[in-house]
Protein backbone atom coordinates (compact mmCIF):
# COMPACT_ATOMS: atom_id res chain seq x y z
CA UNK A 1 0.00 0.00 0.00
CA UNK A 2 1.55 3.33 -0.87
CA UNK A 3 1.93 6.56 1.33
CA UNK A 4 0.39 9.57 1.25
CA UNK A 5 2.61 11.83 0.19
CA UNK A 6 3.21 15.84 -0.48
CA UNK A 7 6.18 18.36 -0.97
CA UNK A 8 5.61 21.56 1.02
CA UNK A 9 7.36 24.11 -0.54
CA UNK A 10 7.80 26.56 2.22
CA UNK A 11 8.96 23.95 4.84
CA UNK A 12 10.82 22.68 1.87
CA UNK A 13 10.63 19.03 2.93
CA UNK A 14 7.89 15.81 2.46
CA UNK A 15 5.25 14.99 4.46
CA UNK A 16 3.86 11.53 4.85
CA UNK A 17 0.77 10.04 6.75
CA UNK A 18 1.91 6.48 7.41
CA UNK A 19 -0.74 3.68 9.38
CA UNK A 20 0.11 3.29 12.82
CA UNK A 21 1.28 -0.36 13.06
CA UNK A 22 0.04 -0.63 16.95
CA UNK A 23 -2.94 0.77 16.25
CA UNK A 24 -5.75 -0.09 14.25
CA UNK A 25 -7.80 3.31 12.67
CA UNK A 26 -4.37 5.46 13.47
CA UNK A 27 -2.03 7.10 11.36
CA UNK A 28 0.89 9.11 11.83
CA UNK A 29 1.87 12.16 9.91
CA UNK A 30 5.46 12.87 9.70
CA UNK A 31 7.17 16.24 7.79
CA UNK A 32 10.79 15.71 6.93
CA UNK A 33 10.70 12.01 8.06
CA UNK A 34 10.09 13.40 11.76
CA UNK A 35 7.16 12.42 13.48
CA UNK A 36 4.64 15.81 13.89
CA UNK A 37 1.54 14.20 14.29
CA UNK A 38 -0.69 11.37 15.60
CA UNK A 39 -4.30 11.06 14.53
CA UNK A 40 -6.57 7.76 15.92
CA UNK A 41 -9.73 8.36 13.35
CA UNK A 42 -11.35 5.24 14.90
CA UNK A 43 -11.53 6.79 18.32
CA UNK A 44 -10.52 10.62 18.68
CA UNK A 45 -10.89 10.48 22.42
CA UNK A 46 -7.18 8.67 21.99
CA UNK A 47 -4.83 11.05 22.26
CA UNK A 48 -1.24 9.44 21.61
CA UNK A 49 1.64 12.34 22.41
CA UNK A 50 2.02 12.90 25.75
CA UNK A 51 2.12 16.89 25.82
CA UNK A 52 -1.25 16.86 23.80
CA UNK A 53 -3.14 14.39 26.21
CA UNK A 54 -1.91 17.18 28.91
CA UNK A 55 -3.65 19.80 26.63
CA UNK A 56 -6.58 17.85 26.39
CA UNK A 57 -6.74 17.23 29.99
CA UNK A 58 -6.84 20.93 30.61
CA UNK A 59 -9.68 21.77 28.66
CA UNK A 60 -11.36 18.68 29.91
CA UNK A 61 -11.50 20.41 33.26
CA UNK A 62 -12.03 24.03 32.81
CA UNK A 63 -15.68 23.76 32.15
CA UNK A 64 -18.02 21.64 33.11
CA UNK A 65 -18.43 18.21 30.92
CA UNK A 66 -19.63 18.25 27.22
CA UNK A 67 -20.01 21.86 27.50
CA UNK A 68 -19.37 23.45 23.95
CA UNK A 69 -16.50 25.89 24.40
CA UNK A 70 -14.68 27.92 21.46
CA UNK A 71 -11.28 27.02 20.64
CA UNK A 72 -8.49 28.72 18.72
CA UNK A 73 -5.69 27.15 17.51
CA UNK A 74 -2.34 28.60 16.34
CA UNK A 75 -0.81 25.25 15.08
CA UNK A 76 -2.81 22.80 13.11
CA UNK A 77 -0.83 20.01 12.57
CA UNK A 78 -3.10 16.88 11.79
CA UNK A 79 -6.10 18.14 13.65
CA UNK A 80 -5.72 15.95 16.54
CA UNK A 81 -6.86 18.76 19.03
CA UNK A 82 -9.68 19.76 17.20
CA UNK A 83 -11.39 15.91 16.26
CA UNK A 84 -10.53 15.77 20.15
CA UNK A 85 -12.70 18.80 20.94
CA UNK A 86 -15.77 17.68 18.92
CA UNK A 87 -15.94 14.34 20.42
CA UNK A 88 -16.04 15.59 24.25
CA UNK A 89 -17.95 18.70 23.69
CA UNK A 90 -20.13 17.98 20.80
CA UNK A 91 -21.29 21.40 19.33
CA UNK A 92 -17.96 23.52 19.96
CA UNK A 93 -16.84 25.97 17.71
CA UNK A 94 -13.63 26.38 16.36
CA UNK A 95 -10.82 28.25 14.51
CA UNK A 96 -7.49 26.12 13.29
CA UNK A 97 -4.72 28.23 12.14
CA UNK A 98 -2.03 27.21 9.68
CA UNK A 99 0.41 29.05 7.81
CA UNK A 100 1.36 25.78 5.24
CA UNK A 101 -1.29 25.84 3.20
CA UNK A 102 -0.35 22.31 1.24
CA UNK A 103 -0.13 20.53 4.63
CA UNK A 104 -3.21 21.59 5.62
CA UNK A 105 -5.18 20.23 2.35
CA UNK A 106 -2.84 17.23 2.67
CA UNK A 107 -4.32 16.69 5.88
CA UNK A 108 -7.92 17.35 5.40
CA UNK A 109 -7.71 14.91 2.13
CA UNK A 110 -6.38 11.78 3.21
CA UNK A 111 -7.55 12.44 6.92
CA UNK A 112 -11.18 14.40 7.14
CA UNK A 113 -12.72 15.66 10.13
CA UNK A 114 -15.43 14.34 11.66
CA UNK A 115 -18.52 15.03 10.43
CA UNK A 116 -20.57 17.30 12.03
CA UNK A 117 -17.62 19.24 13.54
CA UNK A 118 -17.88 23.10 12.73
CA UNK A 119 -13.59 23.58 12.87
CA UNK A 120 -13.30 27.21 10.22
CA UNK A 121 -9.27 26.45 8.46
CA UNK A 122 -7.73 29.44 8.06
CA UNK A 123 -3.81 29.90 6.18
CA UNK A 124 -2.18 32.30 7.32
CA UNK A 125 0.07 33.29 10.59
CA UNK A 126 -1.27 32.93 13.94
CA UNK A 127 0.55 36.45 14.78
CA UNK A 128 -1.72 38.03 11.96
CA UNK A 129 -4.72 35.64 13.35
CA UNK A 130 -4.08 36.94 16.79
CA UNK A 131 -3.45 40.92 15.86
CA UNK A 132 -6.77 40.62 14.08
CA UNK A 133 -8.56 38.91 17.04
CA UNK A 134 -11.65 40.34 18.91
CA UNK A 135 -11.08 40.21 22.56
CA UNK A 136 -12.82 37.92 24.59
CA UNK A 137 -13.51 35.68 21.57
CA UNK A 138 -12.36 31.97 22.30
CA UNK A 139 -13.30 29.97 25.97
CA UNK A 140 -9.25 28.23 24.87
CA UNK A 141 -6.52 29.22 22.78
CA UNK A 142 -3.64 26.68 21.92
CA UNK A 143 -1.00 27.35 20.12
CA UNK A 144 1.14 24.85 19.56
CA UNK A 145 4.09 26.22 16.80
CA UNK A 146 7.35 26.12 18.62
CA UNK A 147 9.45 23.55 18.40
CA UNK A 148 12.38 24.33 20.71
CA UNK A 149 14.69 27.13 21.11
CA UNK A 150 15.03 26.66 17.28
CA UNK A 151 11.32 27.72 17.03
CA UNK A 152 11.82 31.07 19.00
CA UNK A 153 10.87 33.32 16.34
CA UNK A 154 8.12 35.79 16.06
CA UNK A 155 5.99 34.58 18.58
CA UNK A 156 8.47 34.31 21.22
CA UNK A 157 7.75 37.83 22.30
CA UNK A 158 5.76 40.03 25.35
CA UNK A 159 3.12 41.11 22.28
CA UNK A 160 2.13 37.53 20.91
CA UNK A 161 1.60 36.43 24.70
CA UNK A 162 -0.53 39.56 25.54
CA UNK A 163 -2.77 39.28 22.53
CA UNK A 164 -2.85 35.30 23.29
CA UNK A 165 -4.55 36.46 27.11
CA UNK A 166 -6.82 38.95 25.16
CA UNK A 167 -8.40 36.42 23.02
CA UNK A 168 -9.49 34.11 25.47
CA UNK A 169 -12.71 34.88 27.08
CA UNK A 170 -13.10 35.78 31.30
CA UNK A 171 -12.92 32.10 32.84
CA UNK A 172 -10.93 30.79 29.87
CA UNK A 173 -7.82 29.13 29.26
CA UNK A 174 -4.47 29.96 27.51
CA UNK A 175 -2.53 27.12 26.49
CA UNK A 176 1.28 27.09 25.17
CA UNK A 177 3.06 23.82 24.36
CA UNK A 178 6.38 24.51 24.63
CA UNK A 179 9.56 21.80 23.53
CA UNK A 180 13.46 22.48 24.23
CA UNK A 181 16.37 20.96 25.98
CA UNK A 182 18.55 21.22 28.52
CA UNK A 183 18.70 23.49 30.83
CA UNK A 184 15.20 24.86 29.61
CA UNK A 185 16.17 28.03 29.12
CA UNK A 186 13.44 28.97 25.99
CA UNK A 187 10.92 27.34 28.08
CA UNK A 188 11.68 29.35 31.47
CA UNK A 189 11.63 32.71 29.31
CA UNK A 190 8.38 31.54 27.60
CA UNK A 191 6.72 30.68 31.70
CA UNK A 192 7.83 34.58 32.34
CA UNK A 193 6.05 35.79 29.48
CA UNK A 194 2.93 34.35 30.12
CA UNK A 195 3.42 34.81 34.14
CA UNK A 196 4.17 38.62 33.02
CA UNK A 197 0.42 39.05 31.25
CA UNK A 198 -1.36 39.12 34.82
CA UNK A 199 -2.31 35.88 34.42
CA UNK A 200 -2.95 33.03 36.77
CA UNK A 201 -0.09 30.15 35.38
CA UNK A 202 0.71 26.49 35.67
CA UNK A 203 3.02 24.54 34.58
CA UNK A 204 2.14 20.71 33.39
CA UNK A 205 4.65 17.59 32.40
CA UNK A 206 6.63 14.79 32.87
CA UNK A 207 8.09 15.04 36.72
CA UNK A 208 12.01 14.75 35.57
CA UNK A 209 11.27 17.63 33.12
CA UNK A 210 11.54 20.44 35.75
CA UNK A 211 14.82 18.91 36.97
CA UNK A 212 15.71 21.00 33.51
CA UNK A 213 17.83 18.00 32.82
CA UNK A 214 16.01 16.30 29.78
CA UNK A 215 14.70 17.53 26.49
CA UNK A 216 11.18 16.82 26.19
CA UNK A 217 7.53 19.13 26.31
CA UNK A 218 6.01 21.64 28.94
CA UNK A 219 2.98 22.79 28.47
CA UNK A 220 2.08 26.18 30.23
CA UNK A 221 -1.89 26.64 30.90
CA UNK A 222 -2.91 30.45 31.85
CA UNK A 223 -6.36 31.63 33.50
CA UNK A 224 -7.58 35.02 34.65
CA UNK A 225 -7.78 32.50 37.85
CA UNK A 226 -6.22 29.05 38.31
CA UNK A 227 -9.57 27.59 39.86
CA UNK A 228 -7.90 24.79 42.41
CA UNK A 229 -10.32 22.76 41.73
CA UNK A 230 -8.81 21.79 38.50
CA UNK A 231 -5.45 20.74 39.82
CA UNK A 232 -6.18 17.14 41.76
CA UNK A 233 -8.32 15.89 38.65
CA UNK A 234 -4.79 17.35 36.64
CA UNK A 235 -2.61 15.97 38.27
CA UNK A 236 -4.24 12.22 38.78
CA UNK A 237 -4.56 12.86 35.00
CA UNK A 238 -0.87 12.20 34.03
CA UNK A 239 0.27 10.96 31.47
CA UNK A 240 2.49 10.14 34.52
CA UNK A 241 4.97 10.46 35.87
CA UNK A 242 3.51 13.76 36.44
CA UNK A 243 4.35 17.43 37.76
CA UNK A 244 1.62 20.54 37.58
CA UNK A 245 3.64 23.34 39.12
CA UNK A 246 1.68 26.46 40.78
CA UNK A 247 1.86 29.40 42.33
CA UNK A 248 5.45 30.06 44.00
CA UNK A 249 6.50 26.48 42.24
CA UNK A 250 5.55 27.87 39.18
CA UNK A 251 7.46 31.43 39.90
CA UNK A 252 10.38 29.17 40.99
CA UNK A 253 10.76 27.35 37.37
CA UNK A 254 9.63 30.58 35.64
CA UNK A 255 12.50 32.54 37.25
CA UNK A 256 15.39 29.83 37.78
CA UNK A 257 19.06 30.87 36.34
CA UNK A 258 20.80 28.14 34.63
Amino acid sequence: MSVPSRYLRAAGAHAEIDMDAYNDGAFILSIGGAQQSHVDLADPHNVFYEYLRRIANVLDVFKPAGEPIRVLHLGAGALTLARYVQATRPGSRQVAVERERELLAFVVEHLPLPPGTDCELLVEDASDTLAACTEGAFDAVVLDVFSGADGATELATPEVYRLLTRAAAPGGVVLVNVGDDPPLTFAREQARLLLETGYDVAALGETAMFTGQHAGNIVLAASTWWNPAWTAPLAAAGPHPAALLTGADYTDFAGRKR
